[in-house]
């Protein structure tokens, strides 16, 4: 526990006591809090203690700010199984260690490259459409939401062979754990070592693929990645990549499923669908928070001062992109809202690197599943949806549809 040092008692909020309904639908306690003061100190479901940053102005702001660090290095509080067993990567580093990482990939992950995918983007949201039934029921995440980002982010990658399911399974356990700590620290585990392999196995068979442009690559002076770097950044691409945009896809349909006039007027009116893609990343995004950071010195929010030394801080995207000083009606899913000003992607140099995919994915998954089945229905209450565990990642467990719509 971080003591506060704060002049007056600073209450714990408990979120454990709200239960499944939290994890359910977070948004109204965010607003709660959000009412009473733009930063709480709070203990999460699964028990750990950290400052809480819920307003839209101080979560954009702690997201940019560079006295709070993203390096576990930086807590004396707690230690990461992520930098333990997978190593220094985008999220978990500082410049100037972040500037130099960031530069190397983006030297390679250009826009570029993410345009060439539009083909095969689709070809492969028209091969999973085709497999689909026409009738019954069909979960959207196991039949699209999950299968088009992985099978894009590997194809990016050039790991076609990746063990798709083990992986899925070393991920969930680590995004969403069930609070186990050693199975999350067993999945931390096997996913480095799995990644350490595929990373010398990359270097053997090196192809016209972002990995092998990765392990080619050098800045000018001559500076390149390490293996260990290679291995974190394979770890954060390949979860990164596939974890936002299964979210991103599932969470959207479900809100145009649940606001049938916001669908009629998308299938009236496609020059909508941008538009729509980002009330669908603001409404309920696929990241619910941002990952830890933690104090260098005192720092002071929205008129509390939060500790130095490490104290961590959780900046919640989810509340902020629900803030009304900011978003005129904000529990409204309205896909005539102007667009922009959502943190769905982060803010200041952490900003997503992989926004770009990620929306592009989305856009054309929505319109060809919409476009496909022109009946599409969800196939139970929205109210008995289960939903993923954790504080970072936000997103249903499954998503029965049906293609005709019931009938």
């Amino acid at each position: 526990m971080v003591e506060p040092t704060t002049n007056t008692a600073v209450k714990i909020v408990d979120l454990a006591a709200y239960g499944e309904r939290f994890t359910a639908d977070p948004y109204p306690v965010y607003a709660e809090l959000r009412e009473k003061s733009p930063v709480h100190y709070a203990r999460l479901p699964h028990g750990n203690e950290v400052w809480l940053v819920v307003g839209h102005e101080e979560v954009r702001a702690a997201l940019a700010d560079p006295t709070l660090s993203k390096s576990w290095l930086n807590s004396e509080q707690w230690t990461d199984d992520d930098e333990l067993y997978i190593g220094t990567h985008m999220l978990n580093s500082d410049p100037p260690h972040h500037t130099r990482l960031r530069k190397l990939v983006a030297k390679e992950f250009t826009p570029r490259r993410v345009e060439a995918l539009r083909p095969r983007i689709q070809q492969i949201t028209d091969e999973l459409l085709d497999a689909m039934p026409a009738t019954g029921r069909v979960d959207l995440v196991e039949a699209l939401a999950f299968p088009l980002p992985m099978t894009v982010i590997c194809e990016l990658l050039g790991v076609p062979f990746l063990e798709r399911e083990a992986f899925r399974g070393w991920s969930n356990e680590i995004i969403a754990p069930v609070g186990d700590p050693e199975r999350q620290e067993t999945a931390f585990k096997e996913m480095g070592a799995y990644l350490s392999r595929l990373v010398e196995e990359k270097r053997e068979r090196p192809g016209d693929d972002l990995m092998s442009a990765l392990i080619r690559t050098t800045d000018e002076d001559g500076d390149r990645l390490s293996h260990d770097e290679l291995r974190a950044m394979a770890f954060l691409l390949l979860v990164a990549g596939h974890e936002t945009t299964v979210n991103l896809i599932a969470n959207g349909v479900l809100a145009l499923l649940t606001h049938p006039d916001q669908l009629a007027e998308l299938r009236a009116d496609w020059s909508l669908l941008d538009a729509a893609v980002e009330e669908m990343l603001r409404y309920d995004g696929p990241v619910e928070t941002s990952t830890f950071r933690f104090t260098t010195r005192p720092l002071e929010i929205g008129g509390t001062v939060i500790p130095g030394g490490g104290a961590p801080v959780l900046v919640v995207i989810a509340a902020a992109d629900r803030d009304p000083g900011r978003f005129p009606a904000p529990d409204e899913f309205d896909i005539h809202r102007p667009a922009g000003g959502h943190l769905a992607f982060g803010h200041g140099i952490h900003y997503c690197l992989g926004a770009p995919l990620a929306r592009l994915e989305g856009r054309i998954a929505v319109r060809s599943l919409l476009e496909r089945f022109p009946r599409l229905a969800l196939d139970a209450d929205p109210a008995t949806l289960g939903w993923r565990s954790g504080a970072l990642i936000r997103g249903v467990r499954s998503l029965p549809v049906r293609g005709d719509g019931g009938a």
